[in-house]
């Protein structure tokens, strides 16, 4: 049977204060429930992204103490952190994957620079540390930024591609979108979605039913759980996902399972 890993991404991004304990409760509840994996930027405890990572490691080491949820670091964000900084993450061995960014993009009023220079010191940076990228999609044209990655790198399988639906001024979150985006994602590749500003699991469900590895779900993407309803809580979302998965006839993996699926190696 497919199994279809879930991502948690737990904290929203106007999140102002970030209490470790709190956060780590609320991911340990969705990973009773069906989250696999975990996607955490590097934040203070209010809010902002830095590359210290004191809040991000009690946040995480709460986490492991009662969770083998895999644990993903975010190099991306909009920020004035320095790639160099961005990739302090890669250094804690409690990391497995990372996130990371294959171009620039705008954002709203803002810019997202991910120039290609920086996009490969990232890679090749997140090799080094033995863990696994994956690649965030906000436009069709980063495909071909990896494709011309694979040709100066030896870059590690499974080659794992995430579409970035939704954020202001990039690819909008429509099912013509996304189908656009699978027909240009690497036949070996797997792939993933992230539906930002989500207000109902339709494109998710879609994603699911056309054979997406990995999807995405959290308050840093939306809270949103049914019309108006907003939740609660992140297993309030991680549970209406696992429904969806098996009304397809298919499960959510586990973090044992994940781990196989992407072929992580033990850090610890």
């Amino acid at each position: 049977m497919r199994k279809v890993i879930i991502s948690l991404a737990p904290i929203a991004a106007s999140e102002v204060e970030i209490d470790p304990r709190k956060v780590a409760d609320d991911v340990l509840a969705a990973s009773k429930c069906g989250a696999a994996m975990v996607h955490l930027h590097v934040r203070d405890e209010k809010g902002r992204l830095t590359k210290d990572l004191s809040t991000f490691k009690k946040i995480v080491e709460l986490i492991r103490v009662e969770s083998d949820i895999v644990i993903q670091a975010s190099t991306g964000g909009v920020s004035n952190l320095t790639i160099e900084e961005r990739c302090a993450p890669l250094e804690y061995p409690m990391v497995e994957t990372a996130s990371m960014n294959i171009g620039s993009i705008n954002l709203g009023d803002e810019v997202f620079l991910n120039p290609l220079p920086e996009a490969k010191y990232c890679v090749k940076r997140i090799y080094q540390s033995n863990v696994l990228p994956e690649y965030e999609v906000f436009e069709i044209g980063m495909i071909n930024n990896i494709l011309m990655l694979k040709n100066e790198i030896a870059l590690r399988e499974p080659l794992l591609v995430n579409t970035v639906l939704g954020m202001p001024n990039t690819m909008p979150a429509t099912i013509d979108s996304m189908i656009c985006f699978k027909q240009f994602v690497p036949k070996e590749a797997l792939w993933g979605i992230t539906h930002s500003g989500r207000r109902d699991f339709s494109l998710l469900a879609a994603a699911i039913s056309m054979g997406a590895t990995i999807v995405r779900i959290g308050f840093e993407d939306s809270r949103f759980y049914e019309g108006d309803v907003l939740a609660e809580n992140n297993t309030m979302l991680v549970k209406r996902l696992v429904s969806i998965i098996e009304s397809v006839g298919l499960q959510a993996a586990t973090a044992k399972e994940t781990r196989e699926m992407l072929r992580l190696t033990p850090r610890l």
